[in-house]
């Protein structure tokens, strides 16, 4: 069994994790709340869901049933309320890491991550980890779709916050936990081309030096933010 620790994030940071690593549209509807369980439609970018689980935090085993796009849309229709969110996965070790940029009803930033329940203090966050909010109900998609947004605190920028973002994005490492953090393998977790893309032709240049271009701005912006005389 596994438990889910949450944590905030600075959505300057999510942006750019994003904006390197990619990451896939969820929409999810949630029906109103029944006693010892609830239900939820989920429409990811390559499947539909009817999804059923127990009363309780997240993580708990789930019980998924693939349905057409058109039940999909049609069920949406009579939720009770409903979240988008970007979704990016990263590995961390063993742990998997879900960075969810919630679009609707409004602008938050979460980072999700699994942990066996045998050793939910030998987890150590990474350093642009923002506060934890593990075991707030408020921050449960459902509670967010069904309530509303929760009062959540401004995340500081700090140097080194951003410094282990940067190490990471540019070279796969990050601070002290470098061997364990690397972009996540599984299908659907990016969506940026992987090396296996057709080689470009002459007439893609232009598109391939365009990309090139945005992500040195990306970068060189990122770098600005770090305070001077370092």
């Amino acid at each position: 069994m596994t438990m889910l620790r949450q944590f905030l994030i600075a959505p300057s940071l999510a942006r750019l994790i994003q904006r390197e690593r990619g990451g896939e549209r969820v929409l999810e509807g949630f029906f109103p709340d029944r006693p010892h369980h609830s239900a939820f439609v989920q429409v990811e970018e390559d499947r539909s869901s009817l999804i059923l689980s127990s009363d309780g935090p997240e993580g708990l085993p789930e019980e998924r049933t693939s349905i057409p796009a058109s039940q999909a849309q049609a069920l949406l229709a009579v939720t009770s309320g409903q979240v988008g969110y970007v979704r990016t996965s990263l590995s961390l070790g063993s742990h998997q890491i879900s960075l969810q940029q919630v679009t609707e009803p409004g602008p938050l930033c979460l980072l999700s991550v699994e942990v066996p329940q045998q050793e939910p203090e030998e987890f150590q966050p990474l350093s642009w980890f923002g506060p934890e909010v593990s075991g707030e109900r408020t921050y449960l998609r459902r509670r967010i779709a069904l309530d509303g947004l929760p009062h959540a605190p401004e995340v500081e920028l700090t140097e080194g916050a951003l410094n282990s973002v940067l190490d990471l994005l540019e070279n796969g490492t990050t601070g002290p936990l470098a061997d364990q953090v690397v972009a996540s393998d599984e299908p659907g977790a990016h969506l940026p081309a992987g090396p296996s893309e057709p080689v470009p032709t002459d007439d893609d240049d232009q598109d391939i030096d365009d990309l090139s271009i945005e992500n040195d701005v990306i970068r060189q912006l990122a770098r600005s933010l770090r305070p001077q005389g370092r």
